[in-house]
């Protein structure tokens, strides 16, 4: 092995969000870009010389590249050991689960997550420590200006790994494992839940599944899980084979993209009892009942009132989490419950502190995104299996689940409307005419609501005190009904802007109008206080969820 010490230079466009490093695959494709973020990251991750480093991705276009070239990278940085998935295959949340279980000094994920692939799409890259979850921000902003000046990077010249086989091999001193991607999360995914009791189920023909893996990571995991080990129907895994342009598809488990998975569970009477859907790099997750949608935030809710019924939460639960624009029906359950609940800016690295340090068990977004301290990243397929454990401990279906937490908690209707491309100027000016506008609006009366909170969320992190401004602005109601508007950071073009808005009903006979109706006042007040058709110039938003 010769270790090669080349000129590198200098990106200015390289700063992490909330999910890492995202960019159109042409933009990673630059000499030397992937290189320079990669380096720059050793530089800061000190810790990775002489121990264990976790590496895989999503499949996207790109990722085969990207895994040989932080390969020859770690070499030349000493890393000692590197596990790698077969075919360059893991999801997010097996590399967590890795990260943790071998005690590894951290891990590369190479995924834009619900983002476009193929070769005009989006590649990702980010960087997870030694607890699994996300870099703190001290973190990436090391290594975003190291980024800006670094001068040299270290790489070897070894000829690339073949991905295609589990082996051992070694790369000078570095020993590579090319690992089974599924089993160790398989594994995991037993010990939590109740296997044999869904399994009985799925052979009594009284569940059916539809498991939409959109051409995504989640195949390979969705097929040994739900086909092998819990003999689910034949058909039960649909686009299971993972593309590198996800068959030109958008890997994004919403209602607007995963329509091969609700003509499926919107067939008649012999449509499948349950449906699902995650991303695509398998930390986010959609519920579906025949003809029924579980909203990710009355999702969070259900989970944490009937966590104890699961193996592998049947101690209980410490306490839950939210992100800011995700709903408040949690917040009902855990006060009804006597445990806390936080309410934290969105990333999962919030998340992270507070499971850490043993204050919660389980945490959402809005953004279908939900896990627990089993791992520090959000689970799509864990929350898959925590839907079907609960099918067949309640023997009840999806709706009649759902239907009966809202008698019992009330009803939050809640969307969430993307205005997105928007020219990244517009977008700012949008949100800091919100801000100068907030404070004037407390006390006010709106369409017969007063006005009790308007601010631009701030979060003082309860472990490391830490204060995180500007996280978005909250409009809040006498009657708890809220509308938040903040700027997303997961695109790669301009800027999205998202609007939450959300009602609370406790009178179970109106629990049944459709959401955007019973919304409609809400979405109209949205609309004027922020100005978002003028200054957008778009009269509709691009995606409603």
């Amino acid at each position: 092995m010769k270790n090669n010490s080349k000129p590198a230079k200098p990106y200015f466009d390289q700063k992490p969000g909330t999910s890492g490093l995202r960019k159109k695959v042409t933009v990673f494709q630059q000499p030397g870009y992937l290189h320079n973020f990669v380096q720059s990251t050793f530089n800061t991750a000190s810790n990775l010389k002489g121990n264990l480093l976790i590496l895989g991705g999503d499949g996207r276009f790109y990722n085969s590249q990207a895994i040989q070239i932080i390969l020859k990278i770690a070499a030349a940085n000493g890393v000692k050991h590197v596990m790698v998935g077969e075919n360059g295959l893991l999801s997010t949340p097996a590399v967590s689960h890795l990260i943790r279980k071998y005690n590894a000094a951290g891990g590369f994920i190479l995924s834009a997550s619900h983002n476009p692939g193929g070769p005009e799409g989006d590649f990702g890259i980010k960087f997870n420590i030694s607890n699994g979850g996300h870099a703190p921000t001290s973190f990436t902003d090391t290594v975003f200006e190291t980024s800006k000046t670094l001068s040299h990077f270290q790489m070897t010249d070894d000829a690339d790994i073949p991905l295609d086989k589990q082996q051992t091999c070694y790369m000078g001193e570095m020993k590579i494992d090319v690992i089974d991607s599924v089993q160790d999360y398989a594994e995991l995914m037993e010990h939590l839940f109740d296997f044999p009791r869904i399994k009985q189920l799925f052979k009594s023909g009284v569940l059916s599944m539809c498991f939409d893996a959109m051409h995504a990571v989640t195949g390979p995991y969705a097929k040994e899980i739900f086909e092998k080990r819990l003999s689910a129907n034949n058909d039960a895994v649909i686009n299971g084979i993972p593309k590198e342009d996800f068959a030109g598809g958008h890997p994004d488990p919403n209602l607007a993209h995963a329509t091969d998975l609700l003509n499926k569970l919107n067939a008649g009477p012999a449509a499948p009892v349950f449906g699902a859907a995650s991303d695509g790099d398998g930390d986010r997750n959609m519920i579906l009942g025949q003809n029924f949608f579980v909203n990710p935030s009355d999702s969070l809710a259900i989970m944490t009132a009937n966590a104890h019924l699961l193996p592998g939460y049947k101690m209980g639960i410490r306490g839950v989490a939210r992100s800011l624009p995700t709903s408040r029906a949690v917040d009902k359950v855990a006060e009804s419950m006597g445990i806390e609940c936080y309410e934290t800016p969105t990333g999962w690295k919030f998340f992270g502190n507070l499971l850490d340090d043993k204050r919660i068990t389980l945490c959402g977004e809005e953004s279908f995104g939900s896990g627990s301290d089993h791992i520090r990243e959000k689970d799509g397929l864990w929350a898959v299996l925590f839907w079907l454990n609960l099918i067949a401990v309640k023997k009840q279906s999806i709706e009649e689940i759902t239907r009966s937490h809202w008698q019992h908690f009330g009803r939050h209707y809640y969307t969430r409307h993307d205005y997105e491309a928007i020219d990244s100027d517009i977008a700012n000016e949008l949100m800091q005419k919100l801000r100068e506008k907030s404070d004037s609006l407390t006390g006010k009366k709106l369409s017969g609501q007063k006005i009790i909170i308007s601010d631009d969320f701030s979060y003082t992190d309860p472990v490391d005190k830490s204060i995180t401004k500007n996280q978005g602005i909250r409009i809040i109601f006498e009657n708890e009904s809220r509308i938040v508007y903040r700027l997303s950071g997961t695109g790669t073009e301009g800027a999205t802007l998202r609007i939450y808005i959300e009602k609370y009903e406790t009178n179970p006979e109106h629990h049944n109008i459709e959401t955007q109706t019973a919304l409609a006042d809400l979405i109209t007040i949205a609309n004027e206080i922020s100005a978002v058709k003028t200054l957008s110039g778009k009269q509709v938003p691009d995606v409603i969820t």
